[in-house]
């Protein structure tokens, strides 16, 4: 299999992984309490993420050769991605799920940064399509990334400031 199969395959397979973790931490939080914010947005980072997906798969030629100088970031950005569901572990989810009386995460990459998921996410929408040379793809779905984690953002920081 060529490197652009096997990363596809990788994507995939881990997005499925945290999807299951996610549904499974979402409904443990709900149950504790928690309330979930954005929830008009979030079919919209659904769409984006899927779409994202797709456009690798059926927009780059399955033989584009690897460049190393984007691959090797977004493998060791793999580690940060991992590191950071770590961090959160229960409370993890792809939803804004608010637990009132919860303490905000101080550990792991949350020590330095407020979001470090969603630098992961940016990055890593960035940084896959130019391992295969598609910076035109790696510009679009940036653009439309950055608009909806603007809006994420938002809503998550209120409800987090809402709920200290």
């Amino acid at each position: 299999m060529t490197t652009h199969i096997w990363l596809l395959v990788y994507v995939i397979g881990s997005r499925l992984a945290e999807l299951i973790i996610a549904r499974r931490n979402t409904r443990r939080l709900l149950a504790q309490g928690g309330h979930e914010v954005g929830r008009r947005h979030y079919p919209l980072i659904v769409i984006l993420h899927v779409s994202w997906i797709l456009a690798l798969a059926l927009l780059v030629p399955t033989d584009t050769p690897a460049q190393l100088i984007f691959l090797i970031p977004f493998l060791l950005l793999q580690i940060v991605r991992y590191w950071v569901l770590h961090s959160l572990d229960r409370r993890w989810t792809t939803r804004i799920i608010i637990l009132p009386e919860a303490p905000l995460v101080k550990q792991g990459p949350y020590r330095w940064l407020r979001h470090p998921n969603y630098l992961v996410v940016v990055a890593e929408i960035a940084l896959l399509p130019l391992v295969f040379g598609a910076w035109e793809m790696a510009i679009g779905f940036s653009l439309a990334n950055a608009v909806l984690l603007g809006v994420r953002i938002h809503a998550e920081d209120r409800a987090l400031h809402t709920h200290k």
